[in-house]
C-alpha cells in the first residue's frame, strides 16, 4: 500500500479541524476526507472505503455504530477518538486499534495513527472483518450498560480517574470545547462539549440556563426577579447564574410545574 486515505468523523468541526490538522503531517497519508454525522460517513465510507476510520462515538443522526454497519468486505482499520472516556470504555479496548480520548494530546494521537496504518497496511481482510465485528459487539454492550442518559462522570486527576455523580453536580458550566463540573467545593474539567452532554442528561432534572450553563434543578437554592422580567438562579453553594433570554420561557414553565 502506497499511500493511506483516511476518513474522519465528528460532528463537531473544530475537533475535525485539529485532527486533520495532526494527520496532514504524516507523509504516508494521501488523503483525508470528513463527515459530520452518521448517515453522511455510513455513505462516504461505502464510496471511498477509506483504509482508516477516525471515529467519534456519539453524535446526532445516529452513533458511530450506525457508521461501522455494512462497512464490508473490506472494512477499515477503527480508531476511535471520543470523550467516551469512562469505565465501561475499558471493557472495550482491547478489541480495537486504539482510543484517544478527548481532548487530544498530539503526541499520543500519532502514537494511535501509526498503529492504525500497520493494521491497515499489515492485517488480512478477514482478521479485519473479525475485529471490527468483535468491536461494534463490545461497543454496543458498554453503551446498553451505561445507558442512553448520563449516570455518573468519570474525571482525571492526577493520572487517576475521579467517578463524579450527577447528585453531587452543581452546574456544567462549558470551557472552551469542554466543561467544567463544578460540586461543592471543588471543578473538574470534563472532556466533552457541552451540546454534547445536553444530550446525555435529563433535561428535567438538568435545564440548560444559559448558553454556557447547565444546572442540576434540585441545587437551586432561590430564584431571583431581575429587571425586565429577567430571572436569576442562586445555587446552593452560593453562585448566581443569570438566565439566558432564550431559556427564560422554558426555565418559567419547568420551574411552574413544581412550585404548588
Amino acid at each position: 500500500m502506497s499511500g493511506v486515505s483516511v476518513l474522519v468523523v465528528d460532528d463537531e468541526p473544530l475537533a475535525r479541524r485539529r485532527l486533520i490538522r495532526l494527520m496532514a503531517k504524516l507523509d504516508w497519508i494521501t488523503r483525508i476526507d470528513e463527515a459530520a454525522d452518521a448517515p453522511q460517513a455510513r455513505q462516504m465510507a461505502a464510496a471511498l472505503r477509506p483504509d482508516i476510520l477516525v471515529l467519534d462515538i456519539q453524535m446526532p443522526g445516529g452513533s458511530g455504530f450506525d457508521v461501522l454497519d455494512g462497512l464490508t468486505p473490506v472494512p477499515p482499520a477503527l480508531l476511535f477518538v471520543t470523550a467516551f472516556d469512562d469505565q465501561a470504555l475499558r471493557a472495550f479496548v482491547v478489541n480495537a486499534i486504539d482510543y484517544v480520548t478527548k481532548p487530544v494530546e498530539p503526541g499520543r494521537f500519532v502514537q494511535a495513527m501509526e498503529r492504525a496504518r500497520k493494521a491497515a497496511t499489515q492485517r488480512e481482510q478477514t482478521d479485519r472483518l473479525a475485529e471490527m465485528q468483535e468491536t461494534v459487539a463490545a461497543l454496543k454492550r458498554a453503551l446498553s450498560e451505561r445507558g442512553q442518559r448520563a449516570t455518573e462522570f468519570w474525571v482525571r486527576v492526577r493520572g487517576d480517574y475521579l467517578r463524579v455523580s450527577p447528585e453531587a453536580v452543581l452546574r456544567f458550566q462549558a470551557e472552551r470545547d469542554y466543561v467544567r463540573i463544578h460540586v461543592a467545593g471543588a471543578d473538574y474539567l470534563h472532556q466533552e462539549s457541552l451540546s454534547s452532554l445536553e444530550r446525555r442528561l435529563d433535561p428535567a432534572e438538568f435545564p440548560r440556563v444559559h448558553r454556557s450553563t447547565i444546572i442540576r434543578r434540585s441545587a437551586i437554592a432561590r430564584v431571583r426577579q431581575l429587571p425586565l422580567g429577567g430571572l436569576a438562579v442562586v445555587l446552593t453553594d452560593g453562585s448566581e447564574i443569570r438566565v439566558g433570554r432564550t431559556y427564560l420561557t422554558a426555565f418559567r414553565a419547568g420551574l411552574a410545574r413544581q412550585i404548588p
